[in-house]
C-alpha cells in the first residue's frame, strides 16, 4: 500500500540547533534592519528595562549547554489539550518571526530608547529579540514533537537522503515505496525531536522569502489594497497561506498531527481550508477566501490566484481489494503556473491538470484537464425580468432594460482578463 508521503531525511550532519537559530536570526536581522532603519519604533515593553511596570520576559531556553533538558518532556503518552495551546502559541511566535514588528506586543526598534539621537544604529536589541523568538519556537517544537512521537510511523529503510531545501516549484507528488529514513534517525531515536526541530528551523528563511512573494502577489492582485502592510495585518488569505507554508514544512519532515492542528486552527479563524500536504508554488494569492478548500495532494504552480468558494478536491478515493481507502496516493488536481480560478469554481480529480495561463470562470465544475492558455466558462443563462408589484404603474420595460442574448461565438470574455473578482 502506498505511503502517505515521502518524508525528508534528518541526517544533516553535525549542524547544531543553536547554529541554525543564529543563522536564522542573522537573516531576519538583515531584512528587518533595512525596513526599520527609516522609521525606528519604540522598544517592546517586554524588553524595556527603563519602564517601571514592564513585564519580565520569559527567559530563552538554553539549547546548547543542556540539550537533554530541552528535549525532555512529561508528555510521553500523546497529545493533551495543553499541547494544542502550545501549537497555537508556537504559531503566534512564528508569525512574529516571519513578520517582525507587525504582531509584537510593542513595535520593535533598532536601539534602546536611551540611545542619544544620531548614534549609529545598534542591532543588539533587535538581535536579542529575534533570537529569543527563534529559541522559544524551537523549545515549543521540541516538546510537541516529543508529544506526537507515539503517533509517528517507524522507519524501515536503510537509505539516507540529505535534507531537502524548501520547495521553490510545485513538483507532482507521486506514490512511493516507503520512508527513506534510517532506523536510528526515526521516531524511536531519542535524537529525533532535535533533528526535526533543527531541520524545520533551517527552512524558515526560505519560507520567509516565499511569504514575502505571497504578500506582493496579494498587493498586486487586489486594487482594494492600499499598502503591503494592510495585506499582512488584515488579509485572511495571507494568514491561511502563512499557516499552510509553516505546516507544510513539518508535513514534509513526516511529523504527525501537528501540521493538521496548525492548518485547522487557521481554518477556524479564516474559513480557508488548505491541507498542509498541498504543494504550493510562489506568489500564491487567496482573495476573500471564505469557503476555499484545497486538498492534501493538490499541486499548485507559481503566481496562482484563487477566489472565495473554490474547491480543489478529489473526485473519488482509490481502494484496496478489501474496500479500504488507500492513503497517500495522489487524488487531487494539478494547477499550472499563472492560473486564475474565480469564485465558486470546483476542480476535481487526480487526472485533472489545468495548464499554464488558464482562467477558470466562477461557478464552473471541472473534472477534466484544460490545455494551457484557455478560458473555461459555462454558457451564460438567459435572464428573465419580471416587474415587481410596485413597478407595474411604471409601464412596460424599455428595450435597454432587457437582457441581451448572444450565441456562444459572440460572448465577450474580456471581463475575465484581470479583475472579475469582487
Amino acid at each position: 500500500m502506498a505511503d502517505r508521503k515521502t518524508p525528508q531525511s534528518l541526517d544533516s550532519g553535525p549542524v547544531e540547533l543553536a547554529v541554525v537559530i543564529d543563522a536564522l536570526t542573522q537573516s531576519i536581522l538583515a531584512e528587518t534592519r533595512t525596513r526599520l532603519g527609516a522609521s525606528p519604533l519604540p522598544l517592546p515593553a517586554a524588553l524595556a528595562s527603563d519602564r517601571p511596570n514592564a513585564p519580565t520576559p520569559n527567559p530563552a531556553p538554553n539549547l546548547t549547554t543542556n540539550p537533554a533538558a530541552a528535549t525532555a518532556s512529561p508528555l510521553a503518552l500523546g497529545l493533551m489539550q495543553s499541547d494544542q495551546d502550545r501549537v497555537r502559541e508556537m504559531v503566534d511566535l512564528l508569525r512574529r518571526l516571519m513578520f517582525p514588528g507587525y504582531f509584537d506586543p510593542e513595535p520593535l526598534a533598532l536601539a534602546a530608547p536611551s540611545t542619544p539621537p544620531g548614534t549609529p544604529a545598534d542591532t543588539t536589541v533587535l538581535r536579542d529579540s529575534v533570537s529569543m523568538l527563534a529559541a522559544r519556537i524551537a523549545a515549543h517544537l521540541l516538546r510537541l514533537v516529543e508529544a506526537v512521537r507515539p503517533y509517528a510511523r517507524p522507519y524501515q529503510s536503510e537509505q539516507n537522503d540529505p535534507i531537502a531545501p524548501v520547495s521553490t516549484v510545485a513538483p507532482t507528488r507521486q506514490p512511493h515505496d516507503g520512508p527513506k529514513h534510517a532506523p536510528h534517525h526515526g521516531p524511536q531515536s531519542p535524537h529525533w525531536p532535535r533533528q526535526v526541530t533543527t531541520a524545520f528551523m533551517s527552512r524558515l528563511t526560505a519560507v520567509r522569502e516565499m511569504l514575502s512573494q505571497d504578500v506582493l502577489a496579494a498587493y498586486e492582485g487586489d486594487p482594494a489594497a492600499e499598502h503591503t502592510d494592510e495585506i499582512i495585518v488584515c488579509y485572511p488569505g495571507l494568514e491561511a497561506v502563512f499557516a499552510q507554508r509553516v505546516a507544510h514544512e513539518l508535513y514534509r519532515l513526516d511529523v504527525p498531527i501537528i501540521p493538521r492542528i496548525i492548518s485547522e486552527q487557521a481554518h477556524s479563524r479564516t474559513g480557508i481550508d488548505i491541507h498542509p500536504g498541498a504543494t504550493i508554488g510562489r506568489s500564491f494569492f487567496v482573495d476573500h477566501g471564505s469557503g476555499v478548500v484545497i486538498g492534501e495532494t493538490t499541486v499548485i504552480g507559481d503566481r496562482v490566484k484563487v477566489y472565495q468558494g473554490v474547491t480543489l478536491g478529489a473526485r473519488s478515493f482509490p481502494r484496496d481489494k478489501d474496500g479500504r481507502v488507500i492513503r497517500g496516493a495522489k487524488r487531487h488536481p494539478t494547477i499550472g503556473n499563472d492560473v486564475t480560478i474565480y469564485a465558486g469554481a470546483v476542480i476535481l480529480g487526480v487526472d485533472t491538470v489545468i495548464g499554464d495561463g488558464c482562467v477558470i470562470a466562477g461557478g464552473v465544475f471541472v473534472t477534466g484537464s484544460v490545455p494551457a492558455g484557455h478560458v473555461v466558462q459555462q454558457v451564460r443563462a438567459d435572464l428573465t425580468l419580471k416587474p415587481t408589484p410596485g413597478s407595474l404603474a411604471a409601464g412596460p420595460a424599455r428595450s435597454s432594460d432587457k437582457p441581451s442574448s448572444k450565441p456562444d461565438s459572440e460572448i465577450d470574455l474580456g471581463w475575465l482578463d484581470g479583475g472579475a473578482g469582487i
